[in-house]
């Protein structure tokens, strides 16, 4: 420590409060609104600054060792509650905000000492541009991308991985605090400044990965949609042949339908011509297409996948009590019932590959409970078909949907559960109907 009057040591300490306040702030959110947390910040800072002076005047020696380190676990604790981040994602942060910390804190100690003969002025001057060039870099360069590094970090990065980074930094740090290294020379300066970028080029490589990771996860959603809406026009495509195939086919059957009756009614055979078209009425009715419900979009897209799963001989149980009028968007119906359905019969074709034995079936179950609507989908499925962090792997559902249903559930508040129960895939949604306004707002 360089020493100095208690007004040098009160710049220092508010200097050094100010840079680790704005530092965390700007790669952490608060849980709190602006004002309230400018507030609170100031009454931490303002508290701090007071004991730590008391401290400094009522033991100096114990002070210069130790003001540090104690103020930061202050803080710490502090801004666990400020932030909004997860716990260990707001302990990686505090970790690097420590990094940062050391870096502005020793580089003016060692700048003053080496340079300026430990002029204690050159040690604050140096913090403070140390402070604002670091404060500057990340609002402009990295301020969006490390709070977007957090959600990434929240869904892949593992505890073990967080504690390493943690471990990483805090070793670094201890290297360059080492007692028997205090020599102030050029090469002490030099081993200080390689601990640093050593430990800060891990950090950004790091961070580096798990931004990449997280892009992969979601070019992953993306394509996972793409996918979907190839199947969805595929199986537009077979209704449109159906159709097109079976208005060939009335077109031709009417002519011979036609002669008869033109016959029938030719020779005055009345009774027989009224028994022609009472059966003929009978056979249209069998072959009118399946009314499932009254979405027009859902019983299109159940009618669909009904018979492309019918084709595949597997059994299908429809339980569906949909009405016409519904706030939630058909294009977010369509993501969740086309990604279940889809997979629930691919689930079963791979039964059929393992155990022709096997039979296979899908029951489906589509309701709405006042403001909520309640999709159950159970299928066969092999029996060692695993659930991992409650979703199924990729290979279950030949790598279609999942990420794709689970937005779309989280957009409407839902809960969801996907499980393997003796052999027989279980998936379930509980999600909220947005009052007819928000509908609106968000077709719009």
């Amino acid at each position: 420590m360089l020493g100095g009057s208690i007004y040098v040591a009160f710049i220092r300490l508010v200097l050094n409060l100010a840079g680790t306040v704005l530092l965390f702030s700007l790669m952490s959110q608060s849980r709190y609104h602006s004002k309230k947390t400018v507030i609170c910040y100031g009454a931490f800072c303002a508290a701090a600054v007071v004991l730590s002076c008391i401290w400094y005047v009522a033991d100096w020696s114990s002070y210069v060792r130790l003001v540090t380190f104690v103020l930061y676990m202050c803080f710490c604790v502090f801004a666990v509650f400020m932030s909004s981040d997860p716990i260990y994602l707001t302990v990686y942060k505090l970790a690097l905000n420590f990094y940062l910390l050391a870096a502005f804190l020793i580089g003016g100690i060692e700048v003053s000492t080496i340079f300026f003969g430990g002029n204690v002025w050159a040690d604050i001057i140096t913090r403070a541009i140390l402070i604002a060039m670091m404060a500057y870099f990340m609002n402009k360069k990295i301020k969006n991308s490390i709070r977007g590094f957090g959600y990434y970090v929240e869904s892949e990065l593992d505890k073990f991985s967080v504690g390493v980074m943690i471990l990483s930094i805090l070793f670094g740090i201890g290297f360059i605090l080492n007692p028997n290294l205090q020599d102030p020379t050029l090469f002490r300066l030099f081993q200080i400044v390689m601990n640093f970028f050593l430990t800060g080029a891990l950090q950004l490589l790091v961070f580096r990965l798990y931004l990449h990771i997280g892009k992969e996860k979601e070019y992953q959603k993306e394509n996972q949609l793409m996918q979907m809406n190839h199947r969805l026009l595929e199986r537009n495509m077979e209704l449109l042949e159906e159709s097109v195939e079976s208005g060939r086919r009335i077109r031709h059957d009417a002519r011979h339908h036609n002669a008869v009756i033109a016959e029938y009614a030719r020779r005055g055979q009345n009774e027989e011509l009224l028994q022609y078209l009472k059966e003929y009425d009978r056979v249209m009715d069998a072959h009118t297409a399946e009314s499932i419900c009254g979405n027009t979009t859902v019983n299109n897209l159940l009618s669909a996948y009904t018979r492309k799963a019918r084709k595949e001989q597997i059994e299908v149980m429809l339980d569906v009590e949909l009405g016409g009028e519904l706030t939630i968007p058909n294009i977010d119906l369509v993501t969740i019932l086309a990604n279940a359905y889809e997979n629930a019969i691919y689930g079963c074709i791979e039964v059929k590959k393992q155990s022709l034995d096997r039979p296979c079936f899908i029951h489906l179950v589509l309701k709405r409970k006042r403001n909520k609507l309640v999709i159950s989908c159970k299928n066969t499925c092999r029996i060692e078909t695993e659930v991992k962090n409650g979703q199924p792997k990729p290979e279950v559902t030949g790598g279609i949907g999942v990420l794709s249903i689970i937005k779309t559930a989280e957009n409407f508040h839902g809960e969801y559960e996907f499980k393997n129960d003796n052999g027989v895939f279980v998936f379930r949604l509980i999600m909220n109907i947005p009052a007819a306004c928000e509908g609106k707002e968000r077709d719009e």
